[in-house]
């Protein structure tokens, strides 16, 4: 982040400062868009039918691991027009020698990735049909760089990762899809990153776009993980659809719409 947009950070916020945030939006004429990506699907679990009631009829996207999916989730998410399937690399699996985990680090072999990426994107085409987008979400957000060239070939057409990237700009024929706030406190007992952070990360990353700091365009994206879906989170969530669909200066967008 730079000094610039560091000096507009929030470190923690209330729900009044998220619709103050949207009241300026209004006033400047222009519409925040968001959206919500689920990672680590597999098959519907409890957690996973907990997370698409939350939903509702708000686009969901649904980040699968492609080697573990089953039938019994293509067929539970078929009448669900509102999720679409992201590609979850493909067998989640850490390839990283060292560092951090990574499915995809610089020292894998490039036709080892590419076989990867055919793999997944022709499973979850076999299982979801025109609901698997191609759009590769790499586990644990990392896909080194020297890959990217790979993801056109495979037929991939969007990259979901962590905002802000800090690597040269993608290939022009692939969109950056990425998501700006993590509701799970990693460090901290994987539960529920608190209502005042989670706050002051959305409020911060949507008046960074409202000021041109970052992309003006690309919708501010929220991230979640429905195998540590708790109570506290679920309600945020909640609370959070419920103001977005009511605000006449924000909306949920199908990511569907920027691959377009």
């Amino acid at each position: 982040m730079n000094m610039v947009a560091r000096a507009h950070a929030v470190a923690n916020a209330e729900w009044s400062d998220l619709a103050d945030e949207l009241d300026r939006w209004e006033e400047a004429g222009r519409v925040a868009t968001l959206w919500w990506r689920d990672d680590d699907a597999v098959a519907m679990t409890p957690s996973l039918a907990r997370l698409v009631a939350l939903a509702g009829a708000v686009p969901l996207a649904l980040a699968v691991i492609p080697a573990d999916a089953d039938g019994q989730l293509a067929a539970a998410l078929r009448p669900l027009a509102n999720v679409a399937v992201l590609q979850h690399g493909w067998r989640h699996a850490n390839h990283a020698v060292v560092g951090k985990k990574s499915e995809f680090p610089p020292e894998r072999a490039a036709s080892l990735v590419a076989a990867d990426l055919a793999s997944g994107r022709e499973r979850l085409a076999a299982l979801f049909g025109a609901s698997a987008l191609p759009v590769l979400v790499p586990p644990w957000n990392r896909f080194a760089p020297s890959f990217e060239k790979l993801l056109a070939g495979a037929g991939i057409a969007g990259l979901s990762a962590m905002a802000p990237r800090r690597v040269p700009p993608l290939d022009p024929r692939i969109a950056a899809l990425d998501v700006h706030i993590d509701l799970v406190a990693w460090r901290g007992g994987r539960g529920f990153v608190g209502e005042a952070a989670a706050l002051g990360l959305l409020v911060s990353a949507l008046r960074e776009r409202r000021l041109g700091l970052t992309d003006a365009v690309a919708p501010t994206g929220v991230l979640t993980h429905h195998l540590l879906l708790d109570a506290a989170t679920a309600d945020f969530l909640a609370r959070l659809t419920a103001l977005v669909n009511a605000h006449p200066a924000a909306r949920w967008v199908d990511i569907r719409e920027r691959l377009r």
